[in-house]
């Protein structure tokens, strides 16, 4: 089975050679999202408003492959330190009101230097 890729200029733009996202028929499988504008302008700020950041670039994929956030399934949340596991937590519940499975790992290092990036996996 192919995907079809997904692309969106309301999205932060690729940061290497992969897609926004991959739509097939069951699912949508979405890239990971770090905390910049559709321009790549990382964002400054706190921990809530870098997630807000991520889960708003992960809005505009989902909703141009045809879907949107109520239909995610699964997450998977990047922190490099999880000191802001408490806080991201609080900006991520605003979101995800339908509570979808999610693991939250720490790393030691993220693209372009930022401390969170996620990833979704969502119906069509």
């Amino acid at each position: 089975m192919s995907g079809t890729p997904v692309y969106t200029a309301k999205a932060a733009p690729v940061a290497g050679p992969y897609s926004q996202a991959i739509k097939t028929p069951n699912a949508i499988y979405c890239s990971g999202q770090i905390p910049c504008d559709a321009q790549g302008k990382l964002v400054e700020g706190t921990i809530q408003e870098k997630t807000a950041a991520c889960i708003g670039n992960l809005k505009a994929v989902l909703e141009e492959a045809g879907s949107e956030i109520a239909k995610v399934v699964k997450v998977n949340v990047f922190l490099t330190d999880m000191v802001n596991f408490a806080s991201m937590n609080e900006e991520y519940a605003k979101w995800f009101t339908h509570k979808p499975a999610r693991s939250c790992v720490a790393v030691k290092q993220l693209p372009k230097g930022v401390d969170v990036e996620i990833e979704c996996i969502a119906l069509p």
